[in-house]
């Protein structure tokens, strides 16, 4: 029967509810449920204890994946992650501005039409010249902004060797220091 034991990390407080959990920290808090019918989640002496009575190889990757996001939840909420983000043009300056929850991208590849890129709620973005710098407590939301952005600037219809404007990310989500 497998059984994974996750060390609460310092400065985390993990709570269990009704097939919830509630990670609290300094930096704020998140919540996730996790809700199987053969995979139970406990606390036991200061650590998160997940059990299942089945061995098959489908719960035990869902339990790998359970103490993953655990593990994301108290760095989170501790240290916070940060991305870093790098925008690329050739000939037309883009101009970047944030406006209401949204990324506004002007100009890119000389284009009348303005593009837009979603900044998930609770992601903070801070915009330093040709650098993009996104910070957040949840490593799922500043992945997914970041590639909100990738995708808003996409080049279609062009050459990808030739026009390879964007903003690309040169630092994944990685805890904060």
């Amino acid at each position: 029967m497998p059984e994974y034991e996750i060390d609460v990390t310092e400065g985390a407080d993990v709570m269990l509810e009704d097939g919830s959990v509630r990670v609290s920290g300094p930096k704020g808090e998140l919540r996730c449920e996790f809700i199987h019918p053969y995979i139970k989640v406990r606390k036991k002496d200061g650590k998160i204890v997940l059990s299942s009575e089945s061995g098959r190889k489908k719960i035990k990757a869902m339990m790998g994946t359970w103490r993953a996001l655990l593990k994301n939840m108290m760095a989170g909420v501790t240290r916070g992650y940060s991305c870093e983000m790098k925008l690329v043009y050739a000939h037309f300056p883009v101009k970047l501005e944030v406006k209401d929850g949204t990324l506004v991208i002007r100009n890119f590849l000389g284009e009348k039409s303005t593009r837009y890129a979603e900044i998930i709620r609770g992601v903070d973005i801070k915009i330093d010249g040709d650098t993009v710098k996104l910070s957040g407590i949840d490593k799922k939301k500043v992945g997914q902004t970041a590639a909100n952005i990738e995708q808003a600037t996409k080049v279609k219809g062009f050459d990808r060797r030739v026009f390879q404007d964007g903003i690309y990310v040169t630092q994944k989500a990685a805890p904060s220091a």
